[in-house]
């Protein structure tokens, strides 16, 4: 089972998974569904495809940590054990690019939440901002240098933190009486966007898949947990928790002003929201919990990134200096690279003056790619343990492997066409980070059909995204 009694216990790890995924986006995915065009019928029948999908991704990981307990940071793992070295070095970058841009844009709310309290940082988005994000991005590196043991445990109070004002906020929707459910039914069809139903629910993909980024943040450190399947329980129970969470906050918003209204809202929508409803210092009592709650998820993800670049070095995906720990046997070297990289991305954010949204819109593209390959590979297992007579195969892995494997293709088809063209901008780099890594390695760089036709595509939609752009 490879068990390891000193790891990270159940309790810490489902914190942990919580804490990585209930970040910036919970304070924007009503405002965010209602910008796209979606009204609540569209947010109602989002929600239900992404959980039942991202349910299904979450056991899908959940069973693969218990089948396949050898496979560690199951995120490169699943996918190279599946379907090759090179297909499974670009789960690994995919994954870890998207963990930089999520910081990022961690970084940018952040900021323009601090802005409605002091005015210098702006938008989020000026040199203040950058600086201050800067600063903060440095000092979440030295405070992990000192253990990632050590830095779980400070995650938990975090998260415990950053639920409350959540909390707070639905009680005074509900107690205040702000929910009106003529307005709830005003919205209900969406018929002001002009945008047909299954359009609007489409629109809804890309926040629902956006704030569930993190939920596997417990496997992706679970070669830290006392057994892989400890990692898998708790992506399960922390899916659970979250997806009643994000729901009831999506039905509540719908029923406190017109949709029109709820897409004008500022960033954080959710302090916007309870100004209306309890003045100023409901708005506070928010944007505080936007600190902390964006601070908090800056502090755990700067783990998450870490790991996701240091665990594939161990295994000879990324280069060697990635794997050097120090005394604490934290990956100094995956953090320090990690923390360079976004240190650049924000300087490029001021210059560029790139929002919140366009850069978690980069982020979910980059994921999206990993999530379908783990669920793909999921359902290999099922197929290769079932001819080989094992007793783990059952109607629910069945289900839970094909529901995630087309929910995966479902995520794809939503990306659209152009983001998917733009994400070959972002994959295709990765080629010589994967070069210098078999080198080192005395290794062929391209060792299979299945490696060399998945570089020709991506080194085409490369080439195609340069000239389209």
């Amino acid at each position: 089972m490879n068990d390891h009694p000193q790891g990270l216990g159940l309790f810490k790890l489902t914190f942990f998974a919580i804490g990585t995924t209930l970040a910036s986006g919970v304070f924007n995915m009503f405002s965010d569904m209602a910008k796209n065009g979606a009204g609540t019928l569209a947010v109602l029948i989002g929600w239900t495809i992404a959980g039942l999908g991202m349910y299904s991704m979450a056991m899908c990981f959940n069973r693969l940590s218990i089948v396949r307990p050898q496979l560690k940071s199951g995120i490169y793992a699943y996918a190279r054990e599946g379907f090759g070295e090179y297909i499974g070095f670009n789960s690994a970058w995919g994954y870890w690019i998207s963990a930089i841009l999520s910081q990022v844009s961690f970084a940018t709310l952040l900021f323009a939440a601090l802005g409605q309290f002091i005015p210098l940082f702006g938008d989020g988005n000026n040199m203040a901002s950058i600086i201050g994000a800067s600063i903060l991005v440095w000092i979440f590196t030295l405070l992990i240098m000192g253990g990632v043991q050590e830095a779980v445990t400070i995650n938990t109070v975090i998260v415990i933190a950053k639920i409350i004002p959540i909390f707070a906020f639905l009680i005074f929707v509900i107690f205040l009486g702000a929910f009106d459910l003529d307005i709830f039914l005003n919205n209900f069809l969406g018929e002001d966007t002009g945008l047909s139903l299954s359009r609007q629910i489409l629109e809804t993909t890309y926040t629902t898949v956006w704030i569930f980024t993190g939920i596997e943040g417990a496997v992706v450190i679970s070669g830290r947990a006392k057994s892989t399947a400890t990692a898998g329980k708790a992506t399960e129970l922390s899916f659970l928790f979250l997806l009643i969470l994000y729901v009831l906050i999506s039905i509540l918003s719908m029923g406190v002003m017109p949709r029109s209204e709820l897409a004008g809202l500022k960033d954080p929508a959710m302090a916007a929201l309870l100004s209306s409803i309890a003045g100023p210092w409901g708005a506070m009592l928010i944007n505080i919990g936007v600190i902390i709650s964006i601070a908090g998820a800056m502090f755990s993800y700067t783990i998450v990134t870490a790991d996701s670049a240091y665990a594939p070095a161990l295994q000879g995906c990324f280069p060697l200096f990635l794997t050097r720990e120090n005394r604490r046997r934290a990956p100094a070297g995956a953090l320090i690279l990690t923390a360079a990289i976004i240190q650049v991305l924000l300087i490029i954010v001021y210059f560029q003056s790139s929002t919140y949204q366009a850069l978690y819109t980069l982020a979910t593209s980059a994921i999206m790619i990993p999530f379908v390959l783990s669920a793909l590979y999921c359902l290999k297992t099922c197929f290769e343990d079932s001819r080989l007579g094992r007793n783990n195969v059952t109607r629910k892995t069945w289900l839970i492997s094909i529901t995630g494997s087309i929910y995966g293709f479902y995520m794809l088809f939503a990306t659209g066409i152009s983001n998917i063209i733009i994400s070959a901008l972002m994959f295709a780099p990765g080629f010589l980070f994967y070069a210098w890594s078999r080198i080192q390695n005395h290794q062929k760089i391209l060792e299979s059909r299945a490696d060399l036709a998945a570089c020709i595509i991506i080194a085409a939609g490369f080439v195609f995204a340069l000239i389209w752009g």
